[in-house]
């Protein structure tokens, strides 16, 4: 099953545009997709993300996990997407 991972986002957000470049750096070693997603467009995503963007979330093998939030915790990712592999292996 792949990974795949929603940035939740906003335009002129320079934290956002930080963690989308940290977690793109990943995909030299490890296979992923990432999805972003404005906040702004949706009010759902406004109550749920407005202060704490951007945000993470990693999905695989139908289940979705909250990662982080501000700054890409490179270390939980890692653990992350090293967890998605071994369940494929």
């Amino acid at each position: 099953m792949a990974v795949e991972f929603t940035l939740f986002s906003r335009t002129y957000c320079h934290l956002c545009d930080d963690m989308l470049a940290a977690l793109q750096a990943l995909q030299a070693e490890f296979l992923f997709t990432v999805r972003i997603e404005d906040v702004d467009a949706d009010p759902a995503l406004v109550a749920l993300y407005d202060e704490l963007v951007p945000v993470l979330v990693g999905r695989h093998a139908g289940v979705e996990t909250r990662l982080c939030h501000y700054f890409l915790d490179e270390e939980g990712v890692r653990g992350f997407l090293r967890g998605a592999v071994a369940t494929v292996a």
